[in-house]
């Protein structure tokens, strides 16, 4: 039985027009696209260019539709430890994705931008759909009263604790892992799929396990339905190829 959220609203009203500005995508849009949703990409390559390359495919290469549903961009930030992702650099990347992809409303997938609020509140006008936290950025809290009820936000958890936590934050989404040993984020090992499975369930939000996922790991996911996947896409010869083929292992 899915856990409930406490009273508290998850979504509180807008209070101005800079905090929701006319021309950001409709929200109910969002959410009804957001619980669609089977497929993330982590939008983290070496450079720029050599992103929007494969987000080009991957817009394109699929028949019909983008083979991507979301797009979360987290520019990679210098050296082994993790830091907040610098303003500029996140502006820069997330507009430059905003610009291939086409708004919400015209049938792109959905970008978010990862740490940055600001950027994500700034963007909302070029149709960026809200933004990603972790554990160590702006409490979730904190974030819905700045950005209104509008955008997206979505989280990361990492064990149950984080999990149950966060059933009480104004989130609409969830990451959860990692799933599979990684070497992006350096963990030896994972939760597994049954934990991600446990965490899909109990949540009242869509879920989206991270860490490690290629084509094999993505049909142990089926039960869960998402996933959150980076370089087996980053990588790949052929992305479009890839993303199709791993959506069609998470169609429960």
């Amino acid at each position: 039985m899915p856990l409930q959220r406490k009273g508290r609203s998850a979504h509180p009203p807008c209070t101005s027009a800079t905090l929701c500005p006319v021309d950001a995508p409709p929200p109910d849009l969002l959410r009804t696209r957001l619980g669609e949703a089977r497929l993330m990409w982590i939008f983290s390559p070496p450079t720029l260019e050599q992103g929007l390359t494969v987000l080009d495919s991957l817009l394109h290469g699929a028949p019909g539709r983008p083979a991507i549903d979301v797009v979360q961009v987290r520019p990679k930030a210098p050296g082994a430890h993790r830091t907040p992702t610098e303003a500029r650099t996140a502006l820069t990347w997330t507009r430059a994705v905003l610009e291939r992809t086409g708004r919400p409303e015209e049938g792109g997938p959905l970008v978010l931008v990862n740490d940055r609020v600001d950027v994500a509140a700034a963007l909302a006008v070029e149709g960026c759909a809200g933004v990603h936290l972790g554990q160590d950025d702006l409490p979730a809290e904190e974030a819905r009263a700045f950005l209104g009820a509008g955008p997206l936000l979505g989280l990361s958890t990492h064990d149950a604790e984080q999990l149950g936590a966060a059933l009480d934050a104004p989130v609409d989404y969830l990451g959860f892992g990692p799933v599979f040993a990684t070497a992006t984020k350096g963990y030896a090992e994972g939760l597994g799929p049954d934990r991600a499975w446990i965490a899909s369930t109990a949540a009242t939000v869509p879920v989206f396990p991270i860490g490690g996922i290629d084509l094999v790991g993505a049909a142990e996911l089926a039960p869960v339905g998402r996933a959150a996947v980076s370089s087996v896409l980053q990588d790949s010869t052929d992305p479009a190829r890839t993303a199709t083929a791993l959506r069609a292992l998470l169609s429960p």
